[in-house]
């Protein structure tokens, strides 16, 4: 039996994004979602998927907003004006062989993160992971603190031709929305498609409308619509559903 996990990243990013997590999961195909502790949106966001019966992460985020962290205790994280480094500041600094992340400031941000994640929640992540940072300090804090409070930590991999773990389960990472011409629903047909008998596949996606504060904050914007209009489409649901061999999950089944 092959199994697929389609995850949606990022509540709490701006509201316009969390209208469309919310239309996925509530009139679609997502059962596993990833919230962004520190963002203002969050609360609100959460809101509108709380009564679902969904998987939720910590998709703990130190490169867009303010922390949760007392600043004073972070201050590798942060730039002049209190907010966390840009993604293309952690790239830059990536590619030029440069940690930007202090390992034991990231520590006291995630647990920061996780002690809001749980006052938004109520409970405790289903499991536990990073939005995307390229930082070898940063993943290894995810895995310590992982490990410290008991979680089930999503270890990342943005090559899909790559097994990683989650918790103790084998799993092959899908993302595919950077790519030029990027179809959704082709992406998922391709995804399942590809699966070897046995194997469990994340698909990931960040569903969402755009607003002002998506369009001046990330590169990531037509594709999140698209995802949305995919996601709750009758035909893709329905050939999900035929699939003989496969079983849709989300995170609370690995």
């Amino acid at each position: 039996m092959k199994q697929l996990l389609i995850r949606a990243d990022d509540i709490g990013y701006s509201y316009a994004v969390d209208l469309g997590i919310a239309r996925a999961v509530n009139e679609g195909l997502v059962r596993s979602v990833g919230l962004m502790p520190n963002m203002p949106e969050t609360a609100r966001g959460y809101s509108w998927v709380a009564d679902a019966d969904i998987a939720v992460g910590q998709h703990t985020n130190v490169c867009l907003g303010r922390p949760c962290a007392d600043p004073a205790r972070i201050p590798s994280l942060l730039g002049p004006d209190g907010c966390f480094h840009s993604s293309r500041e952690f790239r830059e600094h990536f590619k030029r062989g440069e940690e930007l992340v202090d390992f034991d400031e990231a520590c006291v941000e995630i647990r920061a993160q996780h002690d809001r994640f749980v006052e938004v929640v109520g409970r405790e992540p289903d499991y536990f992971e990073a939005h995307a940072v390229l930082s070898e300090n940063l993943n290894q804090a995810i895995h310590d603190v992982a490990a410290e409070l008991g979680l089930r930590e999503q270890v990342a991999s943005f090559d899909s031709a790559v097994t990683v773990t989650c918790g103790n389960t084998p799993v092959r990472m899908v993302m595919e929305s950077m790519l030029p011409d990027y179809d959704p629903a082709a992406s998922i047909h391709r995804a399942v498609e590809g699966m070897a008998d046995g194997e469990t596949v994340i698909f990931v996606c960040h569903p969402g409308y755009l607003d002002n504060f998506i369009l001046q904050n990330s590169s990531l914007t037509t594709p999140r619509v698209q995802e949305v209009d995919a996601l709750i489409d009758p035909e893709l649901c329905a050939w999900l559903e035929s699939q003989p061999d496969l079983r849709l999950i989300d995170y609370r089944d690995l």
